[in-house]
């Protein structure tokens, strides 16, 4: 990134929103800024108490060991993640749901933590006769179901390290995240279903694993009406449990033991595997959860994301199931088979708490406000965002037009490295829909230029992150070096790659990706500043924005957008997204190009690509696309 200047933060609304009433009601945190204050001085005893929230085997003798760079937490404890998410509940509440599953084409099954608790230890018994072992590594390739659920659970009992990858990215990624992981196991499925169609799988399955010989066994989840026979590797799902005991013994481990390797999405280059813990992992995760979002066992929680990324893993399985959670997960398109596929959802089954991305708010905001008009959404209390910048528009939408004024909205910022929840807004804050928002709890945040020199408030540079925290990730698999590159470009602090601002009040912005930043006529802007006043405007629905460059300026700013529905293209409509966007952001904020386009290119998990539309203006190769949406 460019280190001339600072990044120039020029979308700043003013809005301010007090919290509905109805939430003073059920939040328990009532004022973040005396929490944050509160907590700030006393750390350890923080963590030490979200530790205190697990089942262990044997008690930790310490909180926190080394430093940010080699934290290792609750050191002497021992115990098994499942045993915190399902075990103890099943002693108390054995006939709590644990997952409402849903289909696009409205097959409804539910499970109670007794029932998951049996399936789980079926199939960990299973694998155990298979002869898979403590710290062998599984490569989960699954849709968002119960039964990709049952298969990390499973392999977290044995003590075996899953690597989930998204159901849906190609064999080329599949095969080179079970290569890097070093899995001679693979659990797989034949088909997912999206907009109303069966989604081939087997043959991405088929296409990564066919050469490598290090993979011993292959288990199909078959949904196909006319299945292909198994070949010698391979096992039926069903068939590889059967007449397996519904107990098995946990295997109690030590709290820095890997829980799970992620493969970090949209990037190019060697695929990058987050490691998380049994200990300091879910201790934080469900931690950060519980507190950020008030959630109960009694509210009807939502989370849209998928197993295959870290909100699935900490949202929807591990933080969601150690705090007895009810949540419902569905397979298939948001917006399908009806446009109002969200609201209905959240109609029938009295959603209470909906965490989402922006991605899928920017969706409904360009389907517009008559959809949610027309069910009755009541039952909301709050819905929180993360995974990328939530742009004012957006928030107002799901304030006015899906909350109604009685649900709190709030924007929360994290990554697949720092495992769980680490700034934001909680329910009883006021709200700055132009802000991310602040620390959750004893997180120290920070601002620097690139060689790691303060930046006035108010002024952009690399968000960075001062001490260690429990769900912080462990390592990266097999790559020591390039973990310590995440503490290195900045000494004594863990550099994000996000660039951001910290105003005199402490709200914090995330303004997105450090390789997104704009330098036009010598200033230094966020695509997400030019996005989120292209998406204010009435017509746009979603906006992507590049620098192209220019002989005179360097670069200029040309932007991709999606309209809302009812809402068509033309010269007049051009010139009034460019002088819309010029009246809140200025000259140097302003489009000098626009397109019309039908859709964004984004990874699965909803980001957009922006290189993607880089590469495709410059007529240059696309690179890597194994994270591209259809």
């Amino acid at each position: 990134m460019h280190t001339e200047r600072a990044i120039e933060n020029l979308l700043a609304t003013g809005e301010r929103h007090a919290a509905p009433e109805t939430v003073r009601t059920w939040a328990a945190i009532e004022d973040q800024d005396a929490w944050n204050s509160e907590l700030s001085g006393r750390p350890i005893e923080f963590w030490r108490s979200c530790g205190e929230r697990l089942s262990w085997s044997v008690a930790p003798r310490e909180v926190l060991e080394g430093g940010l760079e080699s934290a290792r937490w609750f050191g002497g404890g021992r115990l098994n993640a499942t045993v915190s998410c399902l075990d103890r509940h099943v002693a108390t509440h054995p006939d709590a749901t644990a997952y409402l599953y849903l289909r696009e084409d409205g097959l409804e099954r539910s499970i109670s933590y007794r029932d998951l608790l049996s399936a789980t230890n079926r199939y960990a018994n299973a694998l155990r006769a298979d002869g898979v072992k403590t710290g062998d590594r599984i490569c989960i390739y699954m849709p968002l179901s119960l039964e990709g659920i049952i298969a990390m659970l499973a392999c977290a009992r044995i003590g075996a390290v899953h690597s989930v990858v998204y159901a849906g990215l190609g064999a080329t990624a599949l095969r080179d995240r079970i290569e890097d992981a070093g899995a001679d196991v693979v659990i797989g499925a034949d088909l997912t279903y999206r907009r109303g169609k069966a989604v081939d799988l087997r043959t991405i399955l088929d296409d990564a694993i066919e050469p490598l010989e290090h993979v011993r066994r292959v288990v199909v989840w078959r949904r196909a009406a006319s299945p292909p026979a198994p070949n010698a590797r391979e096992r039926d799902w069903d068939a590889y449990a059967q007449g397996q005991p519904d107990e098995c013994e946990p295997a109690i481990l030590d709290a820095g033991a890997p829980l799970f390797i992620l493969y970090t999405s949209g990037t190019t280059g060697k695929p990058k595997g987050v490691v998380m813990t049994h200990g300091g992992y879910l201790a934080g995760a469900s931690s950060m959860l519980a507190l950020t979002t008030d959630l109960t066992p009694e509210d009807m929680y939502w989370c849209t994301s998928d197993i295959g990324w870290i909100v699935g893993h900490s949202l929807i399985v591990y933080g969601a199931l150690a705090n007895r959670y009810r949540s419902i997960i569905r397979e298939g398109a948001p917006d399908f088979p009806t446009p109002a596929a969200v609201y209905e959802v959240i109609e029938k089954h009295r959603v209470s708490k909906l965490y989402t991305a922006p991605t899928l708010a920017r969706m409904l905001l360009r389907l517009g406000a008559e959809l949610p008009a027309q069910h009755d959404l009541s039952s909301l209390q709050a819905i929180f965002c993360a995974g990328e910048p939530l742009n004012p528009e957006a928030w107002d939408f799901l304030y006015n037009a899906v909350g109604r004024h009685g649900a709190a909205v709030c924007n929360q910022w994290w990554q697949t490295e720092t495992g769980a929840m680490m700034l934001g807004f909680l329910p009883t804050s006021t709200i700055r829909p132009d802000r991310t928002g602040k620390a959750f709890g004893p997180m120290r945040f920070d601002v620097v230029a690139a060689d790691g020199s303060p930046v006035p408030r108010g002024a952009g540079g690399l968000l960075v992150i001062r001490d260690p925290w429990p769900h912080m990730f462990a390592g990266i698999w097999g790559d020591p070096a390039r973990y310590q590159q995440y503490f290195s470009q900045v000494p004594g602090a863990y550099t994000a790659g996000d660039v951001a601002t910290i105003d005199a009040e402490g709200y914090i912005t995330v303004l997105g990706r450090a390789d997104d930043v704009l330098n036009v006529a010598g200033h230094r802007i966020a695509t997400a500043d030019v996005e989120s006043a292209l998406v204010s405007h009435p017509a746009c629905g979603e906006a992507g924005a590049i620098g192209k460059p220019d002989a005179i300026k360097g670069e200029v700013i040309k932007a991709f957008v999606v309209l809302r529905v009812g809402q068509s293209a033309s010269e007049e409509l051009r010139a009034a997204l460019v002088a819309h966007v010029r009246h809140h952001l200025g000259p140097i904020g302003t489009p000098a190009e626009i397109e019309f386009v039908t859709k964004l290119p984004k990874t699965r998990s909803g980001k957009i690509m922006r290189r993607l539309l880089k590469a495709q203006e410059a007529g240059l190769d696309l690179g890597d696309t194994t994270t591209l949406e259809e």
